[in-house]
């Protein structure tokens, strides 16, 4: 096998409305793991399912060196199927039964091939990502999203692929899980191509691969190298605008000054020739030489200038446009001590099925806390933020009470009017703000222009996140409870880290429901409440990630 897994010579793609996605992109990938990291909209999953033959592209080849495994962000499983149909072992399994009970039919043992060992290999490979106790007789629809997705990357591993995609893998898994995945593909010795925005899962990473503005260049060690790699390069870059700027005002400076030099020689040249007293024909000659000297010299300068010109324009395209958000949210204070939520015996039912303790839930959150709510998926972490918020009541005499504004950020992100403006939203949660300052505000959360007049139908994930987080943060009156249900879900890690920059600049009570454990540490987590088995208890903060 060579050593070149993947192979994309001058590929090209557009979707059906002639919208470019790639052109001419060309690049090779060899053995071991590579995180491709890119924004949002940039095409990362295109890329991946091109490579995968889910789509063609409109120009060049792709080229896959053995067996290929590819598990998507969208999983296409239907909820009639048993764990052993979605595993593909269903039929192997079957032909075992029936040849322990006794028939020996030649089509049973073709359908085994080698797979002797399958149902040990499954088991196996199950309980590794967490799913030991789910039996392959199981149907899908009783599982829940994340061990949905944890039984897709079994049924790719148990293929034994060379070449492994896996599209954001770690979404609605919740920490254990992710653990399990984490020391899974650590033990990967073929080729593996990931898009994740996990950090974590990012720094086990043997290179990273960075897509952008159509190419692709690869960094060798893991994310948080990279990371390094790029502030390194961006203050080199920073430097050299600074330098090409200083040129092109000396350049500058140099011309105007050749110029006045040029206007004065002229002007003395002129009065000496008339006082000389010289024929026409000769002082007509003196005039066009010393005009023609000063053209050239104004030629030369001019030609400095628009070289200098040159350097700063390749220095700026080097500069990278650093998407920072910068806040300052005194309205949103909350005094140390006060309660801005009491619940007592908060309980949820569905049906017949009670999902907290008989007993209920209790629950205070005092001050500016930040809490973060964690647990096993299917615990009921979002219908707890649900209840928290007043969109679902608590049954059985169960009391909440808020004190103050409460905000929520549901994972759906459907808080604003899709068929508004960025702009007209914003004014709608805060009216009392003049004009002006809605739109500088949006600026300072990159709607610069003429993108805050954009509808939020149109935004991408990033952008409806910076948009939501704009009209929630600068409502009137500020939020003192804010809830975020997997904000960071399916987030580009550039949009991640304005998350951040925003909840940090946040000074009210926050409890967010997230699996990311780099995330939580940067938002500056000081609570711990984990929720399992109709359980709301106190921990610490987890060790390791």
């Amino acid at each position: 096998m060579s050593d070149a897994f993947i192979v994309c010579s001058t590929l090209s793609f557009s979707w059906p409305d002639d919208t470019p996605v790639f052109e001419d992109l060309s690049f090779t990938v060899g053995g071991g793991r590579t995180g491709l990291v890119a924004p949002n909209g940039a095409g990362k999953t295109t890329l991946l399912r091109l490579i995968a033959g889910e789509l063609a592209p409109s120009g060049g080849t792709v080229s896959v060196d053995g067996v290929l495994g590819y598990l998507p962000q969208a999983l296409p499983l239907a909820g009639d199927l048993t764990v052993a149909e979605v595993l593909g072992i269903a039929p192997v399994l079957a032909a075992l039964a029936a040849i322990e009970s006794g028939d020996a039919s030649e089509e049973h043992f073709t359908t085994i091939g080698t797979d002797w060992d399958v149902e040990e290999r499954t088991t196996a490979q199950l309980d590794r990502l967490g799913l030991g106790d789910v039996a392959l007789t199981r149907p899908l629809h009783t599982l829940s999203g994340g061990q949905v997705v944890s039984l897709g990357l079994a049924a790719q591993l148990l293929r034994r692929p060379d070449v492994l995609l896996l599209d954001e893998p770690t979404n609605n898994l919740d920490l254990d899980v992710r653990r399990k995945l984490y020391t899974a593909l650590e033990d990967w010795s073929g080729c593996l191509l990931l898009v994740s925005h996990d950090r974590a899962l990012l720094d086990r990473m043997d290179r990273i691969a960075e897509l952008d503005r159509g190419e692709i260049r690869f960094h060798g060690g893991n994310f948080t190298e990279y990371e390094e790699a790029v502030r390194a390069a961006r203050e080199v870059a920073e430097k050299n605008v600074r330098n090409a700027e200083q040129e092109v005002r000396r350049e500058k400076r140099d011309l105007r000054q050749a110029r006045e030099r040029a206007a004065r020689r002229a002007g003395n040249a002129a009065r000496n020739l008339k006082s000389a007293g010289l024929p026409k024909i000769v002082a007509g000659a003196m005039k066009r030489n010393a005009q023609e000297s000063a053209g050239r010299a104004n030629e030369t300068h001019a030609a400095r200038v628009s070289e200098a010109k040159a350097k700063l324009d390749e220095a700026d395209r080097a500069l990278r446009d650093e998407q920072k958000i910068t806040l300052i949210l005194p309205g949103t204070n909350v005094p140390a001590g006060r309660t801005v939520f009491l619940g007592e015996r908060l309980r949820v039912s569905y049906g017949d099925r009670a999902l907290f303790a008989a007993d209920g839930v209790d629950l205070a959150i005092r001050g500016p806390e930040r809490i973060a709510l964690t647990g096993p998926n299917g615990a009921g972490k979002s219908t707890l933020l649900r209840v928290i918020n007043g969109e679902l009541a608590p049954a059985g005499g169960g009391t909440r009470r808020a004190d103050g504004r409460v905000a929520y950020l549901s994972q759906r992100l459907d808080l604003l009017d899709v068929d508004r403006t960025v702009a007209q939203n914003l004014a709608a949660f805060a009216p009392a703000m003049p004009e002006s300052q809605r739109m500088n505000l949006l600026a300072r959360f990159l709607f610069r222009g003429a993108r805050g007049h954009l509808p939020v139908a149109a935004l991408s994930g990033g952008e409806r996140l910076r948009a939501t987080l704009a009209c929630v943060l600068f409502a009137e009156p500020a939020p003192q409870l804010l809830l975020l249900d997997e904000p960071t879900n399916n987030l580009d890690l550039v949009s991640v880290g304005q998350l951040e920059s925003a909840l940090n600049a946040y000074e009210g009570a926050f409890v967010v429901v997230s699996h990311d454990e780099r995330f939580l540490a940067r938002i500056r987590v000081n609570r711990w409440l984990r929720l399992a088995g109709g359980r709301l208890l106190e921990t610490g903060a987890p060790t390791g990630t």
